[in-house]
């Protein structure tokens, strides 16, 4: 028995026809859709999410200012008045980690674009010449990456001093080599394909040439190693801050945070142990968005 079609049925198959067609894969669909198959990503974006909301409504979230002191109140261990307990001086640990978001994710987040911008562009082009600009960038990278990234830091903060500007500028010179050769592998994976060699056949600039056809297409594997970099830059900020050549107090950063309360470990360890598991979980985040980022951008790398 043929199915009858009723006007109702018709305008939906019709509406739905409508749908399809307007519907285009694209490669940025095709990446999310494999992105959201995995759970360990979705957690670390929706944990990297609820950091960002924090900094942004730091203010609202904490109970407290984080510079204020309360003499009445030192040393108080983790209680309904105070989450995370107080320091030395009497300020509000939950409040001092609520406002460090602020500064930690910022932070890292123009230490990942300044690196990008320094040692990724040299890593372009690089990847792009090829020949004697590829061996004077690369040899000149390779003299950088002898020292650890660390300590190229610490030496740059010592001659430039304490402060956001300068902590930027050290943890951006200590990460050009790693993100020069993450740019320059993204372009020769796209070098030679076939479109490139079509493109400069028929006369495409060479600027035109990196901006419109190579970058785009490298730009998944991109991404992937600047979410990476934005775990590494907590790390080292943390890191720098936690043996007194970081951010200068009363900042409330994470590893001025956890310096504060070495000198009371036995005494009062969770002065240690909220900051250094908001270090461990906020890494850990973008490190599975970074996974995910691989996985969903670039299939063949899982």
């Amino acid at each position: 028995m043929a199915k009858m079609q009723t006007p109702a049925m018709e305008k939906i198959q019709k509406k739905n026809a409508r749908r399809k067609k307007a519907y285009k894969s694209t490669p940025g669909r095709e990446s999310w859709k494999r992105y959201k198959r995995n759970p360990t990503a979705i957690i670390g974006l929706v944990v990297v999410c609820i950091l960002i909301l924090i900094a942004v409504f730091a203010p609202l979230i904490a109970p407290f200012n984080y510079q204020t002191q309360d003499y009445g109140a030192m040393m108080q261990a983790p209680s309904a008045a105070h989450w995370f307990g107080t320091d030395q001086f009497g300020r509000d640990i939950f409040s001092r980690i609520i406002y460090g978001t602020r500064y930690s994710l910022v932070i890292a987040l123009f230490c990942t674009i300044a690196a990008f911008f320094t040692g990724g562009l040299l890593g372009i082009i690089a990847g792009y010449f090829g020949g004697i600009v590829d061996t004077v960038i690369m040899r000149l990278m390779d003299i950088f990456q002898s020292i650890p990234m660390i300590m190229m830091a610490m030496c740059i903060v010592a001659v430039l001093g304490n402060g956001i500007p300068q902590l930027v500028a050290a943890i951006m010179f200590a990460s050009m080599p790693t993100m020069a050769r993450n740019n320059r592998a993204a372009i020769l994976r796209v070098r030679g394909c076939d479109y490139i060699e079509s493109s400069e056949a028929i006369g495409v600039s060479q600027p035109r040439m990196i901006i419109k056809h190579m970058i785009p297409n490298a730009a998944g594997v991109m991404i992937i190693f600047f979410a990476g970099f934005l775990a590494v830059s907590i790390m080292m900020m943390s890191s720098m801050s936690y043996i007194g050549v970081g951010l200068a107090a009363p900042t409330p950063e994470w590893g001025l945070i956890l310096n504060d309360g070495k000198a009371y470990l036995t005494s009062a360890p969770y002065m240690m142990l909220f900051p250094a598991m908001m270090i461990m979980i906020t890494c850990f985040a973008f490190n599975l968005m970074g996974d995910g980022l691989r996985d969903a951008f670039d299939p063949k790398m899982k």
